[in-house]
C-alpha cells in the first residue's frame, strides 16, 4: 500500500531517499527532520541515520506496486536533488515515475540549480510535475531555473510563505500552491501576502490552492480565504487501469 499523506494537495508518499541540510529560511522548522527524529526512536529501520541523507534502494519500485491510480509526493522527506543524491539515482526515481504512468507524481525541490543542471539528462514522463519551493522575494531564482527546464508541468510551492512577494510572476506556470508555517515556533503569515498571490494567479489564469494559514494549531486557524476554500488544480488526464 501506498503511505497516506495528510498533505491536501496529494493523496500518498514515496520516500526512495530520507534525510537533508537545511540551505534557506523556509527550512528552519523542518517538518520532515522533526518527523525523521521520531521514528528513529520508534525504530523505523528506513531512519536509523535519523535525518542524514539516506537512499533506500529496495524502494525505488513500489509505486509499480501500488495499481490504484493515484497522486504522489515524491521525497517528502527529503529532496531529491539534494547535491549528495547521485544524478543515476535521480534518473533511476524518474524512470519509475515514467514506468508507473497511471499515477501522478509531484516532486518539489529547493535545489533549482541542481534541477537546472541535470535537465537536459532527463527524459521528462508527462506525469511528473515538477515543482520549487519559494518562502520569500529572496528566492524567485528558483522560479527561472524551472522554467528553463523541459518538465511538462511545472509549479510552486510557497511554504511557508514567510513574507510579501511583490515581483512574483506566475506566468507560464501550471500551479501555485500557498500555505502558512504551522507546527512550534510557526511563523506568522499576513493575509495581504496571500491575496496579493491569489490575484496573479486569477489574472493569469494559473490554478491556485491555499492550503492552511498554518501556526501552532492549524487546524482551528484552517484555510478559508475571502468566504472560501481555493482547490484549483492543473489540467490532466489521469490514466486508469
Amino acid at each position: 500500500m501506498a503511505i497516506h499523506s495528510k498533505i491536501e494537495w496529494t493523496d500518498s508518499s514515496w520516500n526512495p531517499l530520507t534525510g537533508c541540510s537545511k540551505i534557506s529560511p523556509g527550512c528552519m522548522h523542518c517538518y520532515a527532520e522533526r518527523m525523521a527524529k521520531r521514528l528513529k526512536s520508534m525504530s523505523q529501520a528506513n531512519y536509523k541515520n535519523g535525518f542524514r541523507l539516506t537512499t533506500h534502494p529496495q524502494l525505488l519500485f513500489k509505486p509499480l506496486e501500488w495499481k490504484t491510480p493515484q497522486i504522489i509526493f515524491v521525497n517528502s522527506m527529503s529532496d531529491l536533488f539534494h547535491k549528495q543524491v547521485p544524478d543515476s539515482f535521480i534518473l533511476e526515481v524518474i524512470n519509475t515515475i515514467r514506468l508507473a504512468n497511471w499515477h501522478v507524481f509531484q516532486v518539489l525541490t529547493k535545489r533549482s540549480e541542481r534541477l537546472l543542471e541535470i535537465n537536459n539528462s532527463i527524459e521528462w514522463p508527462c506525469n511528473l510535475w515538477m515543482g520549487v519551493s519559494v518562502e520569500n522575494e529572496d528566492y524567485l531564482y528558483r522560479i527561472d531555473h524551472l522554467r528553463k527546464t523541459n518538465a511538462k508541468i511545472k509549479f510552486i510551492s510557497i511554504e511557508p510563505l514567510l513574507g510579501s512577494i511583490p515581483d512574483l510572476d506566475v506566468k507560464g506556470l501550471d500551479w501555485v500552491i500557498v500555505g502558512g508555517e504551522s507546527g512550534p515556533g510557526a511563523r506568522p503569515i499576513s493575509e495581504n501576502w496571500v491575496i496579493d498571490i491569489r490575484d496573479k494567479c486569477v489574472d493569469n489564469n494559473v490554478p491556485f490552492f491555499f492550503k492552511q494559514w498554518g501556526g501552532v494549531r492549524k487546524k482551528t486557524n484552517g484555510r478559508i480565504l475571502e468566504n472560501r476554500t481555493w482547490d484549483q488544480w492543473p489540467q490532466y488526464q489521469p490514466i486508469t487501469m
